[in-house]
């Protein structure tokens, strides 16, 4: 518990220390991600929110979401974390088949899942869920079924990743020691497209390349900032932000120990370091968060990339497409995101 207090208290110190040397900002969200800040005490929820909505003056339809997991589900719980300022929840899902969470070493099962995801659109109404697919055995049927199954159940996002290997994980390990029998790679392409047209059938528009939302008005305002290139603060053991200071962009690490994090804090009032970008790494950076959007980029910031020049090969083989003045990656172009931005970065 005096861990807990330290982290609370370290938090509230660093956004006040970020707010004196920002200065006036709005503050369109909140996201408490990152783990399970759902095991925070709610009247500590509060207590951040109110402290972050003091120092930077809130929009009147600021979005503050909690991410959660489906054993968390009380209803007594999230209406106090609602009556701490939380108006929207992620929650963590990932799928709704028993067999998948048992390889995925989720300790919620399918039912549990259902019923955490109903309590959560009772009280919030405002739910996200994620879900991965290129599983074990798993066809495209059945993923299939499975969005569809997802896409019924009153939730207004949806964001569908492709499992992924890290070489230092167990998943990779097994893989390796040829344990893991998985889809084919060529198959990644194939789950991807089944994912949009699914969705996309459903009411459900892909905003981004691994977001769905019912409408503009359902879509993440959090992670489209983060996308559009807006300013972020990371507060937080491990936090990682964007800021800019005088006209230039700083990206911003937070010590990722929790003990060195608050003590850190409590000595200098901050557990963050900046470092300054120039302005080629924060022109790059901001192309491949934004072409990860359906609306793509205006070209009008990137005149020192010369993409036009750069994109003509892509946009003649249908990757990339401009118009008004807008780069944006085409459904076939999405699937292929990173070789992409490889190709116009080189």
């Amino acid at each position: 518990m005096a861990r807990q207090t330290a982290l609370f208290e370290a938090i509230l110190t660093d956004l006040k220390t970020h707010a004196a040397v920002l200065g006036p900002r709005r503050l369109v969200s909140i996201f408490f991600g990152g783990g399970t800040p759902s095991l925070m005490q709610p009247e500590w929820v509060g207590e951040i929110v109110s402290t972050a909505r003091s120092l930077f003056p809130p929009t009147d339809d600021i979005e503050i979401s909690l991410e959660a997991n489906p054993t968390d589900a009380e209803i007594a719980r999230y209406e106090a974390f609602k009556a701490a300022g939380i108006n929207r929840l992620s929650l963590g899902v990932q799928s709704l088949d028993d067999r998948a969470l048992k390889f995925l070493g989720r300790n919620h099962s399918a039912r549990e899942a259902l019923i955490g995801l109903e309590t959560a659109r009772v009280v919030f109404g405002r739910v996200s869920i994620d879900l991965i697919y290129a599983l074990p055995d798993q066809t495209l049927s059945d993923w299939a079924d499975e969005l569809t199954l997802a896409a019924q159940l009153g939730i207004e996002h949806i964001s569908p990743y492709q499992l992924s290997l890290e070489p230092n994980t167990a998943f990779g390990r097994a893989a390796r020691r040829g344990r893991l029998k998985l889809p084919p790679p060529e198959m990644g392409e194939a789950f991807y497209n089944k994912t949009q047209a699914v969705l996309e059938s459903l009411g459900f528009e892909a905003y981004e390349v691994s977001n769905h939302a019912k409408g503009r008005a359902a879509q993440s305002t959090h992670n489209c900032a983060i996308w559009e290139g807006v300013d972020y603060i990371g507060i937080g053991p491990g936090g990682h932000g964007r800021v800019t200071i005088d006209g230039v962009r700083h990206a911003t690490v937070t010590l990722s120990d929790l003990l060195t994090y608050t003590a850190q804090a409590q000595i200098t009032g901050t557990g963050v370091a900046r470092e300054a970008l120039t302005l080629l790494e924060a022109d790059e950076e901001a192309l491949m968060l934004g072409l990860r959007l359906r609306d793509g980029v205006d070209l009008e910031r990137f005149k020192m990339l010369d993409i036009p020049a750069r994109a003509q090969g892509l946009i003649s083989d249908q990757f990339l497409n401009i118009e008004n003045n807008r780069l944006s990656a085409t459904p076939k172009g999405r699937v292929v995101l990173d070789r992409l931005l490889y190709e116009l970065l080189s």
